[in-house]
């Protein structure tokens, strides 16, 4: 590979590229080239990483080592936390620390999350006792909270200055501080007592008081608070950060714009894990004991709804046995179309309700829309599928055995896709929890089922 001509930024780009199909490649060139990996780390961290993420922790550790603490703690932030623990695995005692000293505490703590206690209390007790007490503040709280999320690096000011002072001490503290989106203002006690955006503070008049600058009570959350409740508030007030307080009001972080996409990221992914009988919090780095003893009662689960939907086959062994191939062929295809129908209307009520856009009452109206489009829906698809039955059955009642029971399923399905959330939700539980299980229960039981039926009463 030739990319010695290339800047820095450039030539990060070109590797990360090549990574994805060539990761041995690029790790032959890395560690044949350090300086030019030096001068890309230090360029761009997240391209660094993004590199880094495709080599693999041993090849990964190795380059690591190449860099000063701070290049290496850098590049760690931008990596993802499972990954970069791999690779924190791989460095002896003191070079752990020296970069864990470098990171952002934030990012150090969903570091050192995903290690073993025993190692998590090690690496603790070798750091200055401000850093291990910081990040072990925020280790306390849940990763799912605005605790887990929030960042303790925060451009906070005393009321009672003026914007032009104001201004003076954030270029003091600029290179300490990554997100200076808002800043926020406290009394002697540090309570929060305000807001400013950085716009606005740079437009005021430098005379005029913080005071006056600042928008009172700002949107607060404690962490404790649901990562679904900072996501909510965000969207809701259209904020680039939101303040973390304690229960006496005081400003103990934020929680970043970059955390809320995050946490966007995780919630809606979590749903769809959630939604198949996966582990909410399951990742492809999950250990495998973990992962078995998580999927397997819902796929016990999924075996006993299967013998339910059996047992509706094995009652109409009677028409099976008279029409044979042509009904095993021609089930899957009711089945299918009405789970497809079902999935459909399940996604868009669970996106709703992940939104809040489903309120009580509304669900009746939700309902029905679904169904409604259900219903029309199959329509033109029960017509082509009698078409298909017609000709495969060579025989128009085998078209309406299709016909009718792929409307019926579909219409069925529709409702059901919507109804299952919206019931979960009624009782309590995650909208999500498996809901496709139920579903596919549904939609087999009335495809199967109602297609035998359907077909015993025309064909008979």
């Amino acid at each position: 590979m030739q990319f010695r001509l290339l800047r820095p930024r450039e030539l990060a780009q070109r590797l990360r590229q090549t990574a994805r199909r060539k990761p041995l490649a690029v790790e032959e060139y890395l560690d044949t080239h350090v300086e030019e990996w030096g001068a890309l780390a230090e360029a761009d961290p997240f391209d660094a990483a993004d590199i880094l993420e495709q080599l693999g922790p041993e090849a990964a550790a190795d380059l690591l080592h190449e860099l000063d603490a701070g290049a290496a703690g850098n590049i760690l932030d931008e990596m993802r936390a499972e990954l970069a623990a791999e690779i924190l695995d791989r460095f002896g005692d003191e070079r752990t620390t020296a970069v864990m000293v470098e990171m952002d505490p934030d990012m150090a703590a969903d570091l050192l999350g995903k290690l073993q206690p025993d190692d998590r209390t090690a690496i603790l007790a070798r750091l200055d006792r401000e850093i291990s007490a910081q990040i072990s503040s925020l280790l306390f709280h849940a990763h799912d909270s605005a605790g887990g999320l929030m960042t303790t690096d925060v451009a906070a000011l005393p009321g009672g200055i003026t914007t032009g002072e104001a201004i003076e001490r954030l270029r003091q503290i600029h290179d300490e501080i990554e997100d200076l989106s808002y800043v926020y203002v406290t009394d002697d006690d540090q309570h929060l007592i305000g807001v400013v955006s950085f716009r606005d503070l740079v437009f005021a008049r430098p005379g005029v008081g913080l005071d006056e600058t600042m928008v009172q009570d700002p949107v607060s959350v404690r962490p404790e608070a649901d990562r679904e409740e900072v996501i909510e508030l965000a969207q809701r007030y259209n904020l680039f950060g939101i303040p973390v307080v304690d229960t006496q009001e005081r400003l103990i972080g934020m929680v970043s714009h970059e955390a809320v996409i995050e946490a966007v990221q995780a919630e809606a992914s979590e749903d769809f894990a959630t939604a198949v009988g996966a582990g909410a919090e399951e990742t492809v780095f999950t250990q495998v004991r973990h992962s078995v003893l998580t999927r397997l009662p819902w796929l016990v689960l999924n075996l006993g709804l299967a013998v339910i939907v059996a047992l509706v086959i094995e009652r109409q062994t009677g028409v099976i046995e008279q029409f044979g191939v042509v009904l095993v062929a021609l089930m899957p295809v009711v089945a299918s179309l009405g789970g497809n129908a079902g999935a459909q209307s399940l996604a868009v009520v669970i996106r709703g309700l992940a939104l809040e856009d489903v309120p009580p009452n509304r669900v009746a109206s939700v309902l029905r829309k679904q169904v409604s489009i259900g219903a029309i829906n199959s329509l033109p698809i029960g017509a082509l599928a009698a078409l298909v039955g017609a000709t495969i059955g060579s025989g128009l009642e085998f078209g309406m055995v299709m016909g009718v029971a792929v409307i019926a399923n579909m219409t069925i399905a529709s409702f059901a896709g919507a109804g299952i959330p919206l019931l979960l939700r009624r009782i309590g539980l995650d909208p999500a929890l498996a809901s496709n299980i139920f579903l596919t229960l549904l939609t087999d039981v009335v495809g199967f089922g109602g297609f035998l039926l359907v077909a015993t009463l025309l064909l008979s």
